[in-house]
């Protein structure tokens, strides 16, 4: 029996993986950039540009956005570590995208090399 460990394997072996040398590039040129953690997690801080769609909802809000229907579209997607990220990667491969990428490390490996993030605004009390 497979357990999420062995689908994101699966799924890493199925896709492109965007390290983070190249990530500033890949994000230059990509139709979209996509975060697909939770809401909670996207608004405690994200990649500047980025879009939130969980991984839970994905194959249908892009079904039912028109500016992101287009198959030959480049996408990067990105989590917090990788492992949703290339498990939705691989499905969108199946809904026939051709340009998906995953970001090797995620939202943590921008985030612990220092790269530029959007964070909440705290409202002043001054």
């Amino acid at each position: 029996m497979k357990n999420a460990h062995d689908l994101v394997a699966e799924a890493k072996a199925l896709i492109r993986e965007v390290s983070l040398e190249q990530a500033d590039a890949a994000i230059r040129d990509a139709a979209a950039l996509i975060d697909v953690r939770e809401p909670e997690e996207f608004q405690a801080g994200h990649l500047p540009g980025a879009m939130n769609i969980p991984r839970g909802v994905l194959e249908f809000r892009l079904s039912a956005m028109p500016e992101l229907e287009a198959r030959d579209l480049p996408l990067l997607i990105y989590c917090k570590t990788s492992g949703r990220a290339a498990l939705a990667a691989r499905s969108l491969q199946e809904m026939g995208y051709l340009q998906v990428q995953s970001l090797a490390g995620g939202f943590d490996a921008w985030q612990a090399a220092g790269k530029p993030l959007v964070a909440p605004q705290l409202p002043s009390f001054e």
